[in-house]
């Protein structure tokens, strides 16, 4: 069994920190670049930066954001949010991000998945994925073809990645907000497809509970992909990495609200999962 990673998430919201509870009630939670600088003095593998803005302004705040932790910080580091074409790409990397990631401009324009690949190597191109479980009600929507959907323009009535009765999960884009129809495990495979390097899959159901990681969700996906599958949504302590990494199937496990309030350190989780006969990375001696 390879190494895996644990894995910091910084949301940031005009230039700080935040986090919330299944995507509302946002609460400050400090400094990006010092958040960055604690988390890898502290032992993190890698960096997760999402800009949930997703504006124009979002986006110069985080190429400020990339180029300051670039400056500071010596592990990897993805950024995404409010990135729609191989432009932003280009920039956020040449501002120092290691990898891209991309939601809602992917699943409205999956070409980029592809055109990203092709100019900057699938390693740099992150896929992520917020899925939602689907109820009763979802399934009993308006449309002609039985859900009420804000879908892309290409998911057409026939399309195999559409939700159909043997679903469990549904793609939302625009930071949680808007269902589009998409089964979210066809979706990932799909994305591989495409050239994508990496899955960062989100369980909106657990974002901010500390219930534990969505497992069925997160197994179903690395069942569907050979491409690393980070777990995200629900970290509520050490155990729940272990079984995102071993149940799940995932390759890192990343977690916000844990870390960003001290309620687990990096070592604490990396030293219960040795413990627990997983390989991890070694902490850097200070």
């Amino acid at each position: 069994m390879l190494a895996k990673r644990i894995i910091p998430c910084l949301d940031v919201h005009n230039g700080r920190v935040v986090k919330g509870i299944n995507f509302l009630n946002l609460r400050d939670a400090g400094d990006p670049v010092e958040q960055a600088k604690v988390y890898d003095a502290e032992g993190a593998d890698e960096l997760v930066f999402l800009d949930i803005t997703a504006t124009h302004e979002g986006r110069a705040t985080m190429l400020e954001v990339a180029r300051a932790v670039a400056d500071q910080v010596f592990i990897p580091f993805t950024v995404g949010g409010g990135i729609r074409t191989v432009e932003d790409m280009r920039a956020m990397l040449r501002a120092g991000a290691d990898k891209i990631g991309i939601n809602s401009a992917a699943v409205k324009t999956p070409d980029l998945i592809a055109a990203g690949a092709e100019q900057f190597g699938a390693q740099a191109i992150v896929v992520a994925i917020d899925a939602r479980q689907i109820t009763a009600e979802r399934r009993t929507g308006t449309s002609d073809t039985g859900y009420d959907v804000a879908a892309p323009d290409w998911l057409t009535a026939d399309s195999p990645l559409r939700i159909d009765d043997e679903s469990q999960w549904e793609v939302y884009v625009r930071g949680g907000r808007v269902p589009t129809g998409i089964d979210a495990v066809r979706w990932a495979a799909y994305a591989q497809q495409r050239g994508a390097g990496e899955i960062l899959l989100t369980s909106m159901n657990g974002d901010g509970t500390k219930a534990g990681y969505d497992i069925l969700l997160t197994a179903a996906v690395s069942d569907a992909t050979t491409i690393p599958v980070i777990a995200s949504g629900g970290a509520g302590n050490s155990e729940h990495f272990v079984e995102a990494v071993t149940e799940g199937g995932a390759d890192a496990a990343l977690a916000a609200s844990l870390f960003h309030f001290r309620e687990l350190s990096i070592a604490e989780v990396k030293n219960y999962m040795i413990e627990e006969g997983v390989p991890v990375r070694p902490i850097r001696e200070s």
